[in-house]
């Protein structure tokens, strides 16, 4: 199989997953996302906020640039839900995803397949010389994961 191949494929799973979190996130209401995807777990608002973080991280992870919202790794990636004293509103968390995953697509988009096999920044280059499956597809592959994950927890703040 080609590199090409592979990429789309991995891309095409990276935006299947977007999508279902851009449409998951349009249907609930600020209300729906404070409430807990299952007794004692998260808020919706968290696993937004925590997303957001996650995938605004991508970009000095991945060499694309500074994170456009480091604000958020302290409450959505350092700390559990509820921990935080003050965290941003829903509709601002929305915008952020949207900003973030705008950036990164923009950056995917002048990706050649080559550039995905590719070091990322959290790994040296002696361990990358050992490991090459440490590159960026790999973090793109575990971030959809990440991404599929959390959006299977946050269906059941649907009613």
């Amino acid at each position: 199989m080609s590199n090409q191949i592979l990429v789309k494929m991995v891309l095409d799973a990276w935006y299947s997953k977007l999508k279902s979190g851009d449409v998951l996130f349009d249907q609930l209401s600020d209300e729906q996302l404070q409430n807990e995807v299952a007794p004692n777990r998260n808020r919706g608002i968290y696993l937004l906020g925590h997303l957001t973080g996650v995938h605004d991280m991508m970009l000095p992870l991945l060499n694309l640039g500074e994170q456009l919202y480091p604000q958020l790794k302290e409450g959505f990636i350092d700390q559990p839900d509820k921990s935080a004293t003050e965290i941003v509103t829903a509709s601002e968390l929305r915008q952020y995803w949207k900003n973030v995953n705008a950036a990164l697509e923009n950056h995917f988009n002048k990706f050649g397949p080559d550039d995905w096999f590719q070091k990322h920044n959290s790994v040296s280059v002696e361990d990358f010389n050992q490991e090459p499956h440490r590159n960026k597809l790999n973090v793109l592959i575990s971030r959809t994961n990440h991404l599929s994950y959390h959006l299977g927890q946050m269906v059941f703040l649907k009613k």
